[in-house]
């Protein structure tokens, strides 16, 4: 019998894994699925006969396991801020000058991993991480609840929230395999440590791959395979498609007229979004450009009130708020129980395939439309000199360096550059085809079709 334990960590976990294709696959592959949610077991519905869900208790960090971690990511970043502007970015954003017991250790390890941050000290602090773990009531309950089920694979759908580190260690103790998916294409290049060390590994691309291997210098090549995403299934799913018409009902807009879809990061790092739709609002509203419909879908991780003064001054502009509900209240990571519903999977595919250009700054939609082969156009008037928020600053994020390579997006750095790209991609939406289809190439490294299937056979294979 061959048994598979699946790690839901947060909502985007449940539209990559649950909504898409994975699950049903999962369930025809294995003899019996597994879902250990961090998620709340009633959003799940009705499952399969051999397909089931164990809401697992949330882990909280003390302040010794929170030390240890603290260490292992900073010397991660310590170890490999050479040469590398998005680590060096993460690091600074690392630093505390508060007068707090973490601030004063913050201080602390950034003196130590200074010089202590090799590939073994980053190990050994995960070991001492691990020691923290050992008599926590809820690591125990964990134990309990792996040997009562006795999986053959427990696979992670997100490699790095901290509260999924003692889940790998009581695995770990008990010999029980682990493999853990990218959760998305910035995550190796410019982001901090994993939470724990994974048996395999599931990655979007051969780049993915160089990647891990480049900053995971101890995971072999035959432990990482390339799946591509389940992020971007739904946009070859029957049950996700819509028709032209309803695309123009849904969202109120006039058939007559090309559209606009501008879609909002989180107020974390895209502070400039409130600008960006003022400019593209004035530049219809005075005729500056064309007639057009404009769309703006908001984060799905964030309330959209910032936008509120925005939605009041345009009254043209049509709204999209994801249907991404709160499963729970009081959660360490509020924004982690927003749970996506079919329904936003059907509106953010129709957006994607009957928008004709998407305007965001710098984020994954920008891939998102291209699976329609969609123009896109990157938004960054931030810089040190001007006073706005610095997003100009993500041009030298490595996973970004890619896309400038590509030459698929237009890269607009003011409102006159802005305006001229909106112009020439809704004359011209062919111009940057090609460039286009390499990038998704070169990002998402397996056809989005049986994505769900992939997987699934790649897991059974490693049990």
């Amino acid at each position: 019998m061959k048994k598979l334990g699946v790690v839901i960590t947060d909502g985007v976990g449940y539209r990559n894994f649950i909504l898409s294709d994975f699950l049903s696959e999962a369930g025809k592959t294995f003899d019996e699925v597994v879902l250990l949610s961090c998620l709340p077991a009633s959003i799940y519905g009705t499952l399969s006969s051999n397909c089931r869900v164990v809401e697992v208790p949330v882990f909280e960090e003390t302040f010794k396991t929170w030390f240890f971690r603290k260490a292992k990511e900073v010397a991660h970043l310590q170890l490999h801020k050479k040469n590398n502007f998005g680590i060096q970015d993460a690091l600074h954003t690392n630093k505390s000058d508060t007068k707090t017991p973490r601030g004063y250790a913050t201080r602390f390890l950034f003196r130590l991993t200074a010089i202590l941050h090799s590939e073994k000290w980053i190990q050994h602090y995960n070991t001492l991480q691990q020691i923290t773990f050992r008599n926590n009531p809820t690591v125990k309950g964990y134990r309990e609840l792996l040997e009562k089920e006795k999986f053959n694979l427990l696979f992670f759908t997100h490699q790095r929230p901290p509260f999924i580190a003692p889940l790998v260690y009581q695995a770990e103790q008990l010999k029980i395999k682990t493999c853990s998916f990218i959760f998305s294409w910035d995550n190796l290049a410019s982001k901090g440590r994993m939470a724990a060390n994974f048996d395999y590994f599931l990655v979007w691309s051969t780049l993915m791959q160089q990647e891990l291997q480049e900053f995971y210098s101890s995971v072999k090549i035959e432990n990482i395979k390339v799946v591509g995403t389940p992020q971007f299934e739904p946009y070859v799913l029957e049950r996700y498609h819509s028709s032209k018409e309803y695309f123009y009902t849904r969202f109120s807009i006039n058939p007559l007229k090309k559209t606009i879809c501008f879609s909002c990061g989180d107020s974390s790092t895209s502070r400039n979004d409130e600008l960006y739709i003022t400019c593209i609002a004035r530049a219809i509203q005075n005729k500056t450009l064309p007639d057009v419909n404009l769309i703006v879908r908001t984060s799905p991780a964030e309330d959209p009130i910032r936008f509120s003064e925005i939605v009041a001054q345009f009254p043209f502009i049509q709204w999209n708020y994801p249907q991404w509900n709160l499963s729970r209240t009081g959660h360490q990571e509020s924004w982690s129980q927003r749970i996506p519903s079919e329904q936003d999977s059907k509106d953010l595919r129709s957006l994607l395939e009957y928008s004709d250009l998407n305007i965001n700054m710098l984020s994954t939609m920008s891939l998102d439309f291209m699976q329609f082969d969609k123009p896109v156009i990157n938004t960054v008037f931030g810089n040190v000199a001007n006073g706005l928020y610095n997003d100009q600053r993500f041009l030298e994020y490595a996973h970004i360096i890619n896309v400038i390579n590509s030459n698929a997006t237009r890269i607009v750095k003011n409102v006159t550059e802005l305006i001229d790209a909106i112009k020439m991609d809704l004359e011209v939406p062919e111009l940057k085809q090609k460039e286009r289809t390499a990038l998704v190439k070169l990002q998402v490294g397996a056809p989005l079709l049986n994505t769900g299937k992939r997987i699934a056979t790649t897991l059974l294979q490693w049990v």
